[in-house]
């Protein structure tokens, strides 16, 4: 467990962590319903991705300064995280919604009626992106202060 003694890779820990709570409270307040599922599951507001990567560059950045190669390469990863995130993965989770409602609506006697839905919560808007980046400074910034 010596890994757990770099400062970046706990802030990155953290803010994942961070953003993964805080989804079982955005679902409470706006479903008024307390799904734990939200813990593990992809999807929704904060974005986890985007704050394990942004509590990563955001470390990195306190430890190594933001005109070195490792910040460079920190954020670089961020950005493409978070426009798949926002972009691919979005996209993807609307079409297996419309793949899903399609399904459903197939005969019993269809081949393909008894297919289990697809997860259709794959990807983020980008307020939970941004969120999720915002989480990820923020904690990232809290525990490199700290450290």
């Amino acid at each position: 467990m010596a890994f757990l003694t770099n400062p970046p890779l706990v802030a990155a820990l953290l803010s994942f962590l961070f953003a993964q709570i805080a989804k079982v409270f955005t679902t409470w307040y706006l479903d008024r319903k307390w799904d734990l599922t939200r813990l593990v599951g992809s999807g929704g507001m904060p974005s986890s991705h985007s704050a394990f990567v942004v509590g990563l560059c955001t470390a990195v950045g306190f430890a190594s300064g933001t005109s070195s190669v490792e910040f460079a390469v920190c954020f670089v990863f961020s950005a493409i995280v978070m426009y798949d995130a926002s972009g691919v993965r979005q996209h993807a989770g609307k079409q297996a919604n419309v793949l899903n409602q399609i399904i459903s609506e197939l005969p019993p006697e269809h081949p393909v009626s008894d297919v289990r839905p697809l997860k259709d919560t794959l990807g983020h808007t980008p307020t939970q992106v941004f969120a999720g980046a915002c989480t990820g400074v923020i904690v990232g910034s809290l525990y490199m202060a700290n450290y």
